[in-house]
C-alpha cells in the first residue's frame, strides 16, 4: 500500500507532482452507460482552480481535464477512468533557496525521512495541488450519485481565522471567493486584507453536507460510513479535525437531547425530529443529510522568519517566498464535497453489492409519503 489510492469499488489513484508536467488520476470501478465528458467535470474545477481571487495563490493553472480513457461515445465503459490535468504555470525556482531546508508546518522533514529524498518544488506530492484530480473524480461520482439517488453535495465555509461567518443562505456561496454563506462579505474581506499584509496566515473551519442520502450505507464495524469520512477528509492536505454532526459540541449534551427520535412519515416510513448525529447511526446512514465539518490549519508558507533547520542539521531562519494561499481552507469547499461524494460512492457500491439496490426498501417499514 503507498497511500495514493482512496476507495476500493471506486477507486481514485492519485498521480502527478505540483512542479510536474501533469496531475492527475485513474478511478477504477465506475460503473458502465453514465454519459460522461470534460464538461461534467470542468465546472468543479473552476471553483477550486489557483488564481480566481486577490485573497488565494495567483499561481495561474487553467485546471482544464482531459479523460484520457474509459469513455467511449460519451459513455463510461466500465473500464478505467483517467483524468489529466496540464500543469502550466510552475515556478520551481521559487524554491531553489529551500531545497536544503525543511520549512516549518510542512511535509519536507518527514518526507525527507520517509523517502531519504523530496521534491521541494511546490512541495512536491504533498502539495495542495494535488487536490485538483481529488475534485475532478468526486465530480463522477457526483454526478453518479445524483442520477441514481438524488443525491447532491453542499459545502462552505463557516469560519476564517477568529473569525465567524454564520450561516444565511446555500444560494450566497457561489457568489463570493471564500464559498461564505452569507450576502456581505466585506468583513472577511478586511480580516484577509490585513493578514496578507502582515505576511502572517490563519486556518478556516468549513461545512458539508449531503442530501437527499439513501439509507443502510455504510459497514460494521471498522469501515463505518462516518470512520471512512473521517479518514478522506484527514487525507486532505491541513486537515486537523472533523467533526460528524454535533461533533465535540455533543460532549455538552444529554441523552434527552441528543438522542434523534424517530418519527412517521417520509419516504421509508421514518423521519428523524433533529440531526444531532449528522445522519450515521452505528456508522450506516440514516436517511437524514449527512453533516461534515473540519478544521483547517494555517498555512505554512509565510512571509514572517522562522527558526527550522537545514539538511546538514545547522539552525538558519526561513522565509518562504512564492506565491501562496494565506489560507488554504479558501479553496476547500470544493474538495470536501468531493471527498465525501467519494466515501457516498464507495459505500453506495458496496450496498449494492451485498444488500442489492439501496431503493429497494427494508422489512417492517411500509413505504409512504407523508
Amino acid at each position: 500500500m503507498s497511500g495514493n489510492t482512496l476507495g476500493t469499488l471506486f477507486a481514485v489513484t492519485n498521480f502527478g507532482e505540483s512542479h510536474g508536467p501533469a496531475i492527475g488520476c485513474v478511478i477504477d470501478g465506475c460503473p458502465p452507460g453514465m454519459a460522461l465528458s470534460e464538461a461534467d467535470i470542468q465546472p468543479d474545477l473552476d471553483r477550486r482552480r489557483p488564481g480566481t481571487s486577490k485573497f488565494v495563490t495567483q499561481r495561474n493553472e487553467p485546471d482544464r481535464v482531459e479523460i484520457l480513457s474509459g469513455v467511449y461515445q460519451g459513455q463510461t465503459t466500465g473500464t478505467p477512468i483517467c483524468l489529466l490535468i496540464r500543469n502550466q504555470d510552475q515556478r520551481s525556482k521559487d524554491y531553489g533557496d529551500i531545497a536544503q531546508s525543511f520549512r516549518p508546518g510542512h511535509a519536507d522533514y518527514t518526507y525527507w525521512r520517509k523517502y531519504g529524498l523530496r521534491d521541494p518544488r511546490g512541495g512536491g506530492r504533498s502539495s495542495a495541488r494535488l487536490t485538483a484530480p481529488t475534485v475532478a473524480a468526486g465530480a463522477v461520482a457526483k454526478k453518479w450519485l445524483r442520477e441514481q439517488y438524488g443525491t447532491t453535495f453542499r459545502g462552505c465555509m463557516t469560519h476564517i481565522g477568529g473569525l465567524a461567518i454564520g450561516f444565511e443562505s446555500w444560494e450566497h456561496v457561489p457568489n463570493n471567493p471564500f464559498f461564505a454563506p452569507v450576502a456581505d462579505v466585506s468583513a472577511i474581506e478586511d480580516y484577509m486584507s490585513a493578514l496578507r499584509k502582515s505576511g502572517d496566515s490563519c486556518g478556516a473551519r468549513l461545512r458539508v453536507t449531503a442530501q437527499q442520502m439513501p439509507v443502510g450505507l455504510g459497514e460494521p464495524i471498522y469501515d463505518r460510513l462516518d470512520a471512512d469520512i473521517a479518514h478522506a477528509m484527514m487525507g486532505l492536505n491541513g486537515v486537523k479535525g472533523v467533526e460528524i454532526g454535533d461533533g465535540f459540541a455533543s460532549v455538552a449534551h444529554r441523552g434527552s437531547l441528543h438522542g434523534d427520535s424517530l418519527l412517521p412519515g417520509g419516504v421509508g416510513g421514518v423521519v428523524f425530529a433533529s440531526n444531532h448525529d449528522g445522519g450515521v447511526l452505528g456508522g450506516i446512514s440514516n436517511g437524514n443529510d449527512l453533516e461534515v465539518a473540519i478544521a483547517v490549519k494555517p498555512t505554512s508558507s509565510i512571509l514572517v522568519p522562522r527558526a527550522t533547520l537545514n539538511t546538514a542539521g545547522e539552525p538558519i531562519k526561513l522565509i518562504t517566498k512564492g506565491r501562496h494561499d494565506p489560507c488554504v481552507g479558501i479553496r476547500a469547499a470544493p474538495i470536501i464535497e468531493a471527498l465525501l461524494a467519494l466515501v457516498v460512492m464507495e459505500h453506495a457500491l458496496r450496498q449494492r453489492a451485498q444488500c442489492g439496490d439501496v431503493r429497494e426498501g427494508f422489512p417492517g417499514l411500509a413505504a409512504r409519503d407523508d
